[in-house]
């Protein structure tokens, strides 16, 4: 019987082949039964960060899921830009998610507005794929910097909401609306301010009609909102403009008028 060759060209080959199959099947093994796992985990850090948006912080895992349950009441999606509507001692605030570029690679962010009349910043959470430790990565990593934007106004004009006041500068000239970029990170701030511009000004024109179709309920009409409860949303068995709330005058289906005017 002969010997085998262990210096042979063959046996090398043979041997990296089998190593090689043997390894990539271990690794696959072990990333599928991790899986689940990391997607849990890149799920409860995106509900961290709307969290950290809404000046929520240092919560472990199982109270941030029960924050954020508590919390966001419905989300939304248009545009390829998600939304989540949330309400925090009985006020509305909705939540806005940003991508942009930064000066290496890719960041992003959360900014919660509130107020009808005139909407300002909540709260604000940015991150970033790979900006300069101490420099650019400020954005995520100075909570200091990121507070600086809490009750900046954001648009020019409330009642239309396509032009966004908002922005990060150099130099503040008018500290309603503008925040100082962060020291020796001019392009990354560059970016954040490019990031804020456009996808505010598409939450503006996008997420009053969003949560219309989001909170309201099929049953009820276009433009009623079932939190709101305002004059006119009735479910569709009811009369235009009457509301079982109010219980007013013919306001029933015709077969329960008869019930109505007994009550």
């Amino acid at each position: 019987m002969s010997k085998l060759k262990t210096n042979s060209n063959a046996y090398i080959i043979i041997y990296s082949t089998i190593l090689v199959v043997i390894v990539a099947f271990l690794l696959a093994f072990v990333y599928q039964a991790l899986k689940p796992m990391q997607d849990a985990n890149v799920a409860l850090d995106v509900k961290k960060q709307i969290l950290y948006s809404l000046n929520i912080r240092d919560l472990d895992g199982a109270e941030a899921e029960a924050k954020y349950a508590e919390v966001v009441k419905a989300e939304g999606e248009k545009d390829g830009q998600k939304y989540y509507l949330c309400e925090i001692d009985g006020e509305d605030i909705l939540v806005v998610s940003l991508k942009g570029m930064g000066l290496w690679g890719g960041i992003s962010g959360y900014v919660s507005i509130h107020g009808d009349e005139t909407p300002v910043v909540y709260g604000a959470y940015f991150n970033h794929e790979g900006e300069t430790a101490g420099l650019g990565a400020e954005i995520k990593d100075s909570q200091a910097w990121q507070e600086r934007f809490i009750g900046k106004k954001v648009f020019v004009d409330p009642a239309d909401g396509s032009e966004v006041a908002l922005s990060v500068v150099k130099k503040v000239e008018d500290p309603e609306t503008q925040v100082d970029c962060v020291t020796g990170a001019t392009l990354t701030s560059n970016g954040v301010n490019d990031m804020l511009k456009s996808g505010l000004q598409n939450a503006g024109k996008n997420a009053v009609e969003l949560f219309i179709k989001t909170v309201c309920t099929p049953d009820q009409k276009e433009g009623c909102c079932q939190a709101g409860k305002k004059e006119g949303c009735c479910q569709a068995d009811k009369k235009e403009g009457c509301c079982q709330a109010e219980k007013k005058e013919g306001c029933c289906p015709a077969e329960n008028q008869t019930k109505a005017e007994e009550e």
